[in-house]
Order: C-alpha cells, then sequence, then structure tokens
C-alpha cells in the first residue's frame, strides 16, 4: 500500500530543508566579504553544518526508535528554530560556526526519519522512483532560494520605501542584510513545526529490520564491505555536490568578475534548477533503464562539464557549472537505494550510517578552501574528479538484490 498523504508530506520536508541547506553557495562572496575570511576559513562554515551530520545521524536514529517519527520531527525542527534564531540575532562568524552546527543536528535528524519512512510508505520497490521524486522537490528548493535571495538584496539596496526594508529593517543586526534570511527560515521553521503538530500520521509502524538498531546490528554492518562502499559512496556524492554548490559563486566572481547578487545567485541557482528538470527526466529514465547504468553515463558526462566549467571561457564556465545539477541529479538517489536495496538486512540503522556519509559535505568544501588558499581556487576545484571517479567504481561494482522497477 502507498500512502500517498504521507509521502505528500516527506516532499514538503525536503523542499524545507534544500531551502535552508544550500543558500550558502549563493552567500558564500558576501559571507568572505563581511568577515574578511581566507577560503579555508569561509569553509569552516558549510564544514560546522555538515560536520553534525556525521556526529548525530546515527544518535537521532536511535531517539527516532524511542519516541517515534512525529516527536521527533518537532525536536528536530525546534532545534533548526533555535539554529536560525541564533544567527539572526547575533550575525558574528563564530554565532554562524555554531548556529549551523545545531542547524546541522536538526537537518540530520530530518533525514534520519524521513528516508525509512518513505522507503516504507511507498514499498520498496518503488524506493528508487520515489527518492528521485525527493531530489526533484529537492532540486526545485535549491533553484528557489538563490532567487529569494536576489530579491532580499535587491530590496535592502533599493531607494525606495518597500515591504522587505519595513520588515526586516529593524532585525537586520550590523547592516548585514543578507543575515536576514535566517529569520525567514526561523519563521518557516516555526510554521513547520504547526503543520507537525496538525498532521495525522497513518497508523504505518516500520518493520523490524527499518528501525534504528543496537550497536550489534551496527557493528554487524560495520563488518560488511558494500556498507562501506556505499556509505564512501554518499561521502564523495555530498562532497562533490556541496563543493560545487559553494565555490561556484566565489569562482565566478574570481576569475569572471561576475555580481555576486546577481549573476552569482543565478549560476548557483541554475545549478539546483537544472537538477530539478534533470530528475523529471531521471523519473522516467529510472523506469526504463537499469540504475547502475544511468549512475555510470552520469559520472562520465559530469567529468567533462567539470572540464568545460574551469577551464573553459566566462560564458561557457557559467553555463556548464549551471548545467552540472543536471549532470549530478540521480547520483545520490540511485546510490541511496541502490544501497538499501544491495544490503537488505537492518535497513534502518543502514540509512543512518549512509546518512552520516552526508559529512562528505564538510569534508571537500573544506579541503578545497585549504588547498585554494596555498595555490588557487580553479587548482583546488579539480579535486572533485577524485569522488566522481569512486561514484563511477560504484556503478561498475554494485550488485543490487532488488533492482529499481522497469517498465
Amino acid at each position: 500500500m502507498i500512502y500517498r498523504k504521507l509521502i505528500g508530506f516527506i516532499l514538503v520536508i525536503w523542499f524545507v530543508i534544500s531551502f535552508v541547506t544550500n543558500i550558502l553557495g549563493p552567500i558564500m562572496p558576501l559571507v568572505i566579504e563581511t568577515y574578511d575570511l581566507s577560503l579555508s576559513m569561509a569553509a569552516m562554515l558549510p564544514f560546522s553544518f555538515f560536520l553534525a551530520y556525521g556526529l548525530f545521524s546515527i544518535p537521532a536514529g536511535a531517539m527516532i526508535e524511542n519516541l517515534g517519527a512525529k516527536k521527533s520531527l518537532l525536536i528536530a525542527f525546534s532545534l533548526n528554530l533555535v539554529g536560525a534564531l541564533s544567527f539572526a540575532a547575533f550575525p558574528l562568524y563564530l554565532t554562524a560556526l555554531a548556529a549551523l552546527f545545531i542547524l546541522g543536528i536538526g537537518m540530520a535528524t530530518l533525514q534520519v526519519i524521513i528516508n525509512p519512512l518513505m522507503r516504507t510508505a511507498g514499498g520498496e520497490e518503488n524506493f528508487a522512483f520515489f527518492a528521485v521524486m525527493a531530489q526533484l522537490v529537492f532540486g526545485l528548493a535549491s533553484f528557489i532560494s538563490p532567487f529569494a535571495f536576489s530579491k532580499l538584496m535587491a530590496s535592502f539596496a533599493s531607494p525606495e520605501h518597500n515591504t522587505v526594508k519595513a520588515i526586516f529593517s529593524p532585525l537586520v543586526q550590523s547592516e548585514i542584510n543578507w543575515s536576514a534570511l535566517y529569520w525567514i527560515f526561523a519563521a518557516t521553521f516555526i510554521i513547520m513545526i504547526f503543520l507537525v503538530r496538525l498532521f495525522r500520521f497513518p497508523k504505518l509502524s516500520l518493520e523490524e529490520g527499518e528501525k534504528a538498531g543496537t550497536k550489534e546490528i551496527y557493528l554487524e554492518l560495520l563488518k560488511n564491505r558494500q556498507v562501506w562502499m556505499f556509505f564512501i559512496g554518499i561521502v564523495a556524492y555530498v562532497g562533490t555536490e556541496q563543493a560545487i554548490a559553494n565555490w561556484m559563486s566565489e569562482f565566478l566572481k574570481t576569475y569572471h568578475g561576475f555580481d555576486p547578487e546577481l549573476r552569482g545567485a543565478q549560476a548557483v541557482a541554475w545549478f539546483w534548477g537544472s537538477m530539478t528538470i534533470g530528475c523529471v527526466l531521471g523519473l522516467v529514465l529510472l523506469r526504463i533503464f537499469d540504475a547502475r547504468w544511468v549512475l555510470g553515463i552520469e559520472v562520465l558526462v559530469t567529468m567533462i562539464v567539470l572540464g568545460i566549467a574551469l577551464y573553459g571561457p566566462a560564458g561557457m564556465s557559467a553555463v556548464a557549472f549551471s548545467i552540472l545539477g543536471f549532470c549530478i541529479c540521480l547520483m545520490f538517489s540511485i546510490i541511496f537505494s541502490t544501497a538499501l536495496n544491495s544490503v537488505l538486512s537492518h535497513p534502518g540503522a543502514f540509512s543512518g550510517i549512509l546518512c552520516t556519509g552526508i559529512f562528505g559535505g564538510a569534508l571537500l568544501p573544506l579541503v578545497v578552501g585549504i588547498i585554494g588558499d596555498y595555490t588557487s581556487l580553479r587548482t583546488a576545484l579539480t579535486v572533485v574528479f577524485i569522488p566522481l571517479a569512486y561514484i563511477g567504481y560504484i556503478a561498475l561494482k554494485s550488485k543490487p538484490i532488488i533492482e529499481n522497477k522497469r517498465i
């Protein structure tokens, strides 16, 4: 049985996660300018956020098993609200590090809840399909958020009186106008807390294997080579995605003189927008072709386009960076669903391990920042070819027991 209302609500949660998480890319040049940061110091911001995934994904799974989905969702959104309000009220660099870490804990908890819940609500044979649908919503939210950022900054820059100025000017501290985004995020989390309280969850119990699991279960899984292969795959994908998204606007500003509040933000928006378009196509492709074949083709195309983005002229570079979202759009969904359909025992605990791999979003952008300080940002971004090669390895070596359902 497919629980359509629950799936719809999970997709709303994915939208919120994406809208908040991926704003760091568009605002990165302004953050660097505001606090006069080096590339490695700037990279500590996404590092703080994604570090929480590495530390709290498995504990979040244990909490969910004890408290249930609804209470856990309320705790997660409450943590997000605390993180957003703390930075909105005190927009300092150190506060940003702490606030992003708290936000990361909340987001990690949300993802640990909704991944196995989506698999149960939609059926395991449809999981790859619904995972790509979630990725579509994820990309759509990330496409919208940079335009919201540009609109916000344009409203502050306008000499005329407008509603945005009237609402946010009294709230913004130290004239850091872009920090108004975090007041918007705080309001969003309040709405989500209200919706979670109202939503009537169906009487849907996870199978024993879908639950988070005990210490013995985790030790058993960690002895499995396939678990490690897919865990590193998630590290590789999220690191690739976040390294591109977080450093794209700064790269275009540094090498091609793009305005980060407009053209840089547009490039980031279309990175996520093209990911959304790719997910629509992906919903069709995964009904026709083997998911591993699709993953392998994506890796080859991504490597070619990334080379153009890094070494092509200004216009071509901007277009190539934006198209990269299309190129990588199915990677996370295919790796995650193939993992759960390859290791059928204890999928709840395995989901927690895989979500821990989202820590890659902390690791690779930081590596790029450190290398960039010693060499150049262009040289540093060539590191992204390494995780892409590993994802290609997964496409060749994975052997799922349950394959994606095809026509």
